[in-house]
């Protein structure tokens, strides 16, 4: 019997649309038709495979409205932030539409006369791809984009709760000329699915965004059919306001890493250090700039905060807020609720937490929700142990403007991904990726091609 996932518009819990599951056999097939699609498409030339990413690219932009619409629909997240989404996912892709004509090898002195010895780059084979619900466009693309440019096929399982993104973007990937069979999306459950991905030979790399547990089932199983591995798993990001920072700045910066995707992003700020010298100014102003933050069905234009994704979302943050007041945080703002529970959304009004301390789980879990727990330091050295206390290292924030503080807390700061004075330090160009259990590997810039790559060397004698 044919199965479906509901795909639920989580700002009403109206159903938007019904998407057919496939079955594990119709999984097994799809891999297999990348495996042997891979031989033609790896020997397409870089520049045609580059013209073709532009290309499509070229789609993506000409529906932008359309395709942020439906991801305002299937995610929650303000129509403002689906657009700048469209154009975050376009580039990866013209990026790497470039990159794919960068994939330049070398020659390395011999050691007699006799010998050449050369160095090439290809494509590692079939790459299987795990994409998150919270970024159903640009998770996408930053992980196809890179692949296809170096000659890999791809097959992509979007997350249950936003595969109709996903499903209209390798609609366009098709029509833009990229065959059918060299870039693939598959549904259903993500479990079984990575199961399949992870036992199949045919399939090189697997790549995935979400969640730590998830990362490291995945590269567990992986390591029997010895697969290439990328990783982009779990974050808990600290954001350090230093004495001499600039609080008007700290404050508009933090509440744009905090509050994009209602809080539902894996560089979130999570936890909030601030000087004691300054913490009443912080927490005041940022109380009052989030208490005017606008919450509601993100298709309105002035929607600033959507809802929270799911019932098992929304309480958890719950839980976290519950804990945290409890144990003697005391709100600034916020700490409001509309759900609805039959009907199915979730909508938690941003809100502020200061006196939060370590030993509450918000300081210790990813909250993925519009919650900022403030909590102070007195010397940077404590700020740097807070920090740097969880098993977490993907994106850190800190606001000076002493340089000598700044290089400092780089240094120090055990996170992949640092922002000093930019609290959206995301970019096409630029690595993206985390050290710990974050993850492994690294998503953008020259750097995110080269998961999708082997080395080889060929030695030629008697010359």
């Amino acid at each position: 019997m044919t199965e479906y996932i509901s795909v639920k518009n989580p700002a009403t819990g109206e159903l938007i649309e019904e998407v057919k599951t496939n079955t594990n056999e119709e999984v097994e097939q799809a891999i297999l038709r990348s495996h042997e699609s891979f031989k033609a498409w790896s020997s397409v030339n870089a520049h045609e495979r580059s013209r073709l990413l532009q290309s499509w690219s070229r789609l993506i932009q000409e529906n932008k409205e359309e395709i942020a619409k439906v991801m305002t629909l299937e995610s929650g997240k303000p129509i403002k932030e689906s657009l700048g989404e469209v154009d975050y996912a376009t580039s990866y892709i013209d990026w790497y539409a470039e990159e794919a004509k960068r994939l330049y090898g070398r020659t390395i002195p011999a050691n007699t006369e006799t010998k050449r010895i050369i160095i090439t780059r290809q494509a590692v084979g079939p790459v299987a791809a795990i994409t998150p619900w919270n970024f159903p466009a640009a998770m996408m693309t930053r992980k196809a984009a890179p692949a296809l440019a170096a000659g890999c096929t791809f097959v992509v399982k979007p997350a249950a709760e936003t595969p109709l993104t996903t499903i209209k973007l390798i609609e366009l990937a098709h029509k833009a000329g990229i065959p059918e069979n060299v870039v693939q999306c598959v549904n259903g459950s993500g479990k079984t699915i990575g199961d399949i991905f992870t036992s199949s030979p045919y399939i090189r790399k697997i790549t995935f965004t979400g969640s730590t547990p998830v990362g490291k089932s995945l590269i567990t199983k992986s390591a029997n059919t010895v697969q290439h591995v990328s990783m982009e798993l779990g974050g808990h990001a600290p954001v350090i306001v230093a004495a001499d920072a600039d609080i008007d700045f700290a404050v508009t910066q933090t509440i744009a890493s905090k509050f994009r995707n209602a809080g539902q992003t894996c560089i979130c700020a999570n936890r909030v250090l601030v000087h004691e010298s300054v913490v009443d100014e912080f927490s005041q102003k940022l109380a009052s700039a989030v208490s005017r933050l606008k919450v509601g069905n993100g298709l309105h234009e002035d929607i600033d905060v959507g809802p929270v994704i799911n019932k098992n979302g929304f309480n958890k943050v719950v839980s976290q807020l519950e804990d945290a007041v409890n144990k003697g945080a005391e709100v600034l703002a916020g700490n409001e609720f509309d759900a609805n529970q039959e009907k199915g959304y979730f909508f938690i009004h941003p809100t502020v937490l200061k006196d939060v301390k370590e030993d509450m789980n918000i300081m210790q879990e990813e909250t993925f929700g519009p919650v900022i727990p403030i909590t102070t330091f007195t010397e940077l050295d404590e700020a740097i142990k807070i920090a740097n206390s969880t098993p977490f290292g993907l994106a850190s924030y800190f606001f000076t403007n002493d340089y000598r503080t700044g290089v400092y807390l780089n240094e120090n700061l055990d996170f992949g991904i640092v922002g000093w004075n930019d609290g959206a330090p995301s970019a096409a160009h630029a690595p993206f990726g985390g050290m710990k259990e974050s993850g492994i590997g690294r998503e953008g810039g020259s750097e995110g091609i080269e998961p999708y790559l082997e080395t080889k060397y060929l030695s030629i004698g008697n010359l």
